[in-house]
Parts: structure tokens; sequence; C-alpha cells
């Protein structure tokens, strides 16, 4: 747990959990690990993909709940994520292309590269499913790891997609909230040996 603020926490999503469960159960989901860790009821605010890792809001009130989702459904929520691309990417680029017929926006920044690899930061203005790994993929860097849109689909490393910046202007506290995920957890631009594993 990254932060507990009574009404909602904030949580680190390793690669592999699940945000939501399926029919067949949810004893697998962040939401169902933090209810058993905080004794508290859980509900969804936001969701990452199952191989995104980063940060999560859990709601342990159907009011904070609603009041937080208001936030995402109302862009009211900074989020930043970081990603490792395979090529050597520009210096700054918006990608605005629609995702599922939906308008979706993502500035994507350059932190560092090497020879094969760039390692980058990303905002996004909409929260269409897969949009980052589909908009790094339609520009030509694809995600290392994505299996899904990468052109690399053999490749041994999990995704490398996180989230790890959350800032917002809190509804319950009436105070400005950020949140950021400590650095061990945090990616990291590897070195060519490494990212060949």
């Amino acid at each position: 747990m990254v932060a507990d603020e009574q009404s909602y926490s904030v949580w680190y999503k390793p690669y592999g959990v699940y945000c939501q469960g399926s029919k067949w159960g949810d004893h697998c989901t962040i939401n169902r690990i933090a209810e058993k860790q905080l004794q508290r009821p859980c509900f969804i605010v936001h969701r990452l993909d199952r191989a995104t890792t980063g940060l999560v809001i859990v709601a342990h009130q159907k009011s904070a709940t609603a009041a937080l989702a208001a936030l995402f459904e109302q862009r009211q929520i900074t989020k930043h994520y970081q990603a490792i691309v395979a090529g050597q990417f520009p210096a700054h680029q918006t990608v605005r292309s629609a995702v599922d017929h939906k308008p979706a926006v993502s500035h994507i920044h350059l932190t560092s590269a090497n020879e094969h690899y760039s390692f980058v930061k990303i905002s996004i203005e909409t929260g269409r499913k897969h949009q980052i790994r589909q908009h790094l993929s339609s520009v030509g860097f694809p995600i290392i790891g994505d299996r899904l849109y990468g052109k690399d689909q053999q490749h041994a490393l999990n995704l490398q997609l996180c989230c790890y910046e959350l800032k917002f202007h809190c509804p319950i506290s009436d105070q400005t909230k950020h949140y950021l995920l400590e650095d061990s957890l945090q990616l990291s631009l590897l070195n060519e040996h490494q990212m060949i594993g």
C-alpha cells in the first residue's frame, strides 16, 4: 500500500494482477488484496490493464467511490506513465488518433535512450482501453514486452508500462493530493544485455 486516506487508499498494482474480477471470481484482484489487508469494504475507482504496473486508487465507501470516479470521468486527475519503447523516440510527440472510434490524446516525452531503446514519460488527456499501447505502436515505437500491439511478440520481458504518478484535488478532504511511486518500483532503462535477457 502506498497511502491510506481512510475513505480510500492508493496501491501499487504489480504485473499480472487484475483490477477487476470476472464471472469466475476476484481472488487475484488488487481489490481483493486491499480488502484482505485492510479489513474494509473495497470498491474499484479506476483500472489498469493486467500487464500494466503502477498506482491505483481503491475506495472504501460508496460515496468516496462516486466522488473519485467522477474526477476520472471529468479528467480532473493527472496521470503520468513511463514506458520503455523500441527505437529512438523523438524529443516530444503528441498522438491524437482515435481508439475504438473515440477521441484519444497522449503526450509523450523522451527522458533517455540507448542504442536500441527509449525511456519515455506519457500524460494522457483521455483514458481509453490500451490507449498508450496503441498510440506508441501506431507511431512506430511499440512498448517492450507488448505481446498484443508490439512487433516483437517473443520478447522475454513483461510489459514495460507503469503508472508512476497521480495528482488531484481530493473532493473528500478538499486538499491537493500527490502520489508518486517509489523509485524501486518505477521502470528504468536497462542495458542491452538485460533487455535481451
